[in-house]
């Protein structure tokens, strides 16, 4: 009998309140004996774009080890995961302040009614290099003509590396048709977990697309830890100069809408992240 047939496995969707909606994600509460061949096998069975694992629990000071793996190699961090564990906890447990030590660092996390508020590890941004513009335009037949110059590419990180990429329309960014081998080798080749795609519809109001090919998945209906990533980018370009709250709708062009707050301060160099979180009905 598999990991997959013995071990329990949830099924949340996080970043909205509508289980056809938002990011899919794999919860297992009790993984403490698996090993990293069992999770990645669970994970690309389950084939959402990650699933996490609880490895190691202190529930008396609701502090829990989280690993992440998506179908095809363990992140360091998963936004939209560790918003659906918290969930999960939280639901058996009761409202509260979580920890979850992760690959990135430890991420303090608040529940309460159905939803959760992550707080990533300080985040960090910085220019994107020609060559790394050049190939990641060229996997996505997109020209330079595409981009906002307002909102320049960056390599922004808050627990993984995120290529930072705006568009001028959000016709452009509807429109995505990339060439997965070639968007896939350059991220390989540069260390990035997604390319973050955006589009500003007002000040701080953005929509984004996610693509994923390392992980094995096109596209990623809702990327807490790209969202958390573009929290620190902004605030690296100087349009933070307060508490400022971010709008991120994500998944739209997917059928999958989902929903992403962004809290930004400029003297702190952490970013916190809410979404809801609810339960997949399982057949």
């Amino acid at each position: 009998m598999t990991a997959l047939n013995t071990v329990g496995v949830l099924r949340y969707s996080a970043f909205t309140t509508d289980p056809s909606g938002g990011n899919p994600a794999g919860v297992v509460l009790d993984a403490e004996t698996l090993g990293d061949d069992e999770m990645l096998s669970i994970a690309a069975r389950i084939g959402y774009s990650e699933t996490a694992f609880v490895t190691a629990r202190d529930d008396a000071a609701r502090r829990y080890r989280l690993r992440y793996f998506s179908p095809r190699a363990e992140v360091a961090f998963c936004g939209h995961a560790t918003v659906a564990t918290a969930v999960a906890l939280a639901e058996r447990a009761g409202d509260g302040e979580l920890v979850f030590d992760t690959r990135a660092g430890a991420v303090p996390v608040a529940t309460g009614s159905g939803g959760a508020t992550l707080t990533s590890v300080p985040a960090r941004s910085r220019p994107a290099d020609r060559t790394q513009i050049e190939q990641t335009l060229d996997a996505l037949r997109w020209a330079e003509g595409d981009l906002d110059p307002a909102l320049p590419a960056h390599v922004a990180f808050a627990g993984n590396d995120h290529l930072v990429l705006a568009t001028r329309t959000r016709e452009r960014l509807a429109a995505l048709d990339y060439d997965f081998a070639a968007l896939e080798a350059v991220m390989r080749r540069h260390g990035w977990t997604t390319v973050h795609l955006v589009w500003r519809e007002g000040a701080f109001d953005f929509h984004a697309r996610d693509p994923f090919p390392v992980g094995g998945v096109v596209e990623d209906p809702a990327t807490g830890a790209a969202a958390a990533a573009f929290g620190g980018y902004l605030r690296s370009l100087g349009l933070v100069t307060g508490p400022t709250r971010v709008r991120i709708r994500q998944g739209e062009d997917m059928g999958r809408p989902s929903d992403l707050l962004v809290e930004v301060s400029a003297d702190d160099p952490r970013v916190r992240v809410t979404g809801q979180a609810v339960r997949i009905p399982q057949e």
